[in-house]
């Protein structure tokens, strides 16, 4: 799951630096925004993205080095670690309680407020790009008017197998072009979903023992190992073990409002039933936003599992 996270951030990084109709070409020279994203997965402590820092920061969420994740946890990790991508900029939104509301989103894009962690990338003397790290880094404190936006929405489609009711729905988040895909699995084996042929899902599957790869002397990173060698694989919607994590790309706010509404037309396919809830304002019946929103500061391992940790509970969430 630790892998399936970073592929998702990976896909987001991409959208924001890229473009999302980017595509790698084996042998062609690269620019060096690609090399930057590289450099913020690779297996180095000091990368934001590194599976080192991932466990690390798992360590707050009461995640002993070593233990399951599911897709809530590492999304709330990866939305701790990218307060100190400042190259970035990313807004990273979870939205609990299977329901995304829409003042907080806006809230958060349109902040002006500079990353908490504007000194963890200091300027470089070489050429050579690593972490993430653009040259020009002094002008990061310059934000735009709304930061792109990861979504993430932990979600739990069924008890001990997906809804059946739920499954058109899983399949136009696909089609939506904000999509990021879906992390998730079956039991005992985590999965990056990256779309659907008919009653199959298309996945990425982490389980590949590699080489480490290692930065060259003149900074480039030998990539063809970070790509599919080989066809993704596919398996029965059926299979997925119904807790997920969806995810969404909004690089501007008419992407995102964009997004809302093909959410809200969404409701009104026949046979799909809502997989979470779009709202303009917090219900009143909502827990404390403070304890919903968490700092890089916050240690409460006891709260955040309470309201964080749904992956072991037994409860389905019906929409009537």
């Amino acid at each position: 799951m630790l892998r399936c996270g970073q592929m998702i951030f990976a896909q987001a990084l991409v959208c924001r630096h890229l473009g999302r109709d980017w595509r790698w070409i084996k042998g062609k020279k690269q620019m060096d925004n690609y090399f930057n994203v590289l450099n913020a997965f690779i297996d180095k402590k000091d990368s934001y993205y590194s599976i080192h820092q991932i466990a690390q920061m798992g360590v707050g969420e009461g995640k002993s080095i070593g233990q399951w994740y599911g897709p809530n946890t590492v999304a709330q990790v990866l939305k701790k670690l990218a307060t100190f991508d400042t190259w970035s900029s990313l807004a990273v939104h979870i939205a609990m309680d299977n329901t995304v509301v829409m003042e907080e989103i806006r809230r958060l894009c349109q902040s002006n407020v500079p990353c908490a962690g504007a000194a963890a990338c200091p300027a470089l003397e070489s050429d050579v790009l690593y972490n993430g790290c653009p040259e020009d880094v002094g002008l990061r404190g310059r934000l735009p008017l709304w930061k792109p936006l990861v979504l993430l929405i932990p979600l739990r489609l069924g008890l001990t197998e997906i809804n059946e009711a739920y499954i058109e729905t899983l399949k136009h988040c696909f089609m939506m072009p904000q999509s990021l895909g879906v992390i998730g699995g079956k039991p005992n084996s985590a999965h990056y979903f990256i779309g659907y042929v008919g009653e199959e899902l298309i996945y990425l599957d982490p389980h590949t023992t590699q080489p480490a790869v290692e930065p060259s002397d003149s900074g480039c990173l030998p990539d063809e190992s970070f790509h599919c060698q080989h066809p993704p694989c596919r398996m029965s919607i059926a299979e997925l073990d119904p807790s997920i994590a969806v995810g969404f790309f909004c690089s501007t706010e008419a992407d995102f409002n964009d997004w809302c509404q093909q959410i809200k037309k969404l409701s009104l396919v026949r046979g799909a039933l809502p997989m979470f809830e779009l709202v303009e304002r917090q219900p009143s019946h909502f827990s404390n936003p403070d304890v919903l929103n968490l700092t890089p500061d916050s240690s409460d391992a006891d709260r955040l599992e309470r309201f964080f940790d749904s992956e072991d509970e037994d409860f389905e969430i019906l929409s009537l």
